[in-house]
């Protein structure tokens, strides 16, 4: 599919890798929905965005993923201000690191474990079916393609860490559910891709300390550097516009497989 005049929503688009595929969407020309739970940078994206490709090129929506409610509010504010959306970039998403057994002999809070299942899987769920209900409306375009969507799953789904139990559960559960939506929703021109990042230098790894971040870099094969969020948005973006890209998952990690701990 051609970016070009296309009406993207990016969930998780304020900040990290939402926030790169969102600007370089833009860049290629689409009109982009930065969607967040924090509406203050995501307005400030978006301004950012607006000032950079035209007044009409973004639009900011709070939006919680977890929430239909939210959902359908932020979808439809995003198609007043651009029509109706042919690309979703599912990229909102937690992290916890808890063992089963905590260091005092209890187990590990259930709450925590819903909590991160709940955002990163049923979150990204609620998303892909609010907008495919909505894409499925559209005209078809060349091929039939009537939309576009991408998950955001991680290495962890593959080489979960100690500890990474609920998030390597959640991006698991994403990289299961690549293939039987592909094929569900193939009926009706949309395709669905997922890419699996290895370590990438978002604002909340580079709250580690800086020989912290180095060391981890440092176990990356080649490049020996963290990813770059541009990286990602680039690739996202090579989704959407190679048509035979579909029911499948990506990894974007240099070649890390990541060790226990």
């Amino acid at each position: 599919m051609n970016i070009q005049g296309q009406a993207a929503l990016v969930t998780g688009g304020a900040s990290g890798l939402g926030e790169a595929t969102a600007r370089e969407l833009a860049r290629l020309g689409a009109k982009v929905a930065v969607l967040d739970v924090n509406l203050a940078l995501a307005e400030k994206v978006a301004a950012e965005i607006a000032a950079a490709h035209g007044s009409g090129s973004a639009v900011a929506c709070q939006c919680d993923i977890t929430s239909t409610e939210s959902l359908q509010a932020a979808i439809a504010r995003a198609a007043a201000a651009h029509g109706p959306a042919r690309l979703l970039m599912n990229i909102a998403g937690i992290g916890t690191a808890r063992r089963v057994v905590q260091k005092d002999g209890s187990a590990a809070p259930l709450e925590d474990f819903a909590r991160v299942i709940g955002v990163n899987l049923v979150g990204t769920y609620n998303a892909s079916r609010l907008f495919a209900a909505e894409c499925a409306r559209l005209a078809p375009l060349e091929d039939g393609e009537r939309g576009v969507m991408v998950f955001t799953a991680s290495i962890a789904a593959y080489d979960g860490q100690v500890g990474q139990q609920a998030y390597s559960a959640s991006k698991g559960g994403l990289v299961g559910m690549t293939l039987p939506m592909a094929r569900d929703l193939a009926q009706h021109g949309i395709r669905v891709c997922t890419i699996a990042p290895g370590l990438f230098a978002t604002p909340l790894l580079q709250q580690l300390p800086e020989p912290v971040q180095q060391s981890l870099a440092a176990s990356i094969p080649f490049p020996p550097r963290l990813g770059k969020p541009e990286e990602f948005a680039q690739l996202a973006c090579h989704i959407v516009v190679n048509t035979h890209l579909n029911g499948e998952v990506i990894r974007l990690d240099g070649a890390l497989r990541m060790a226990a701990r």
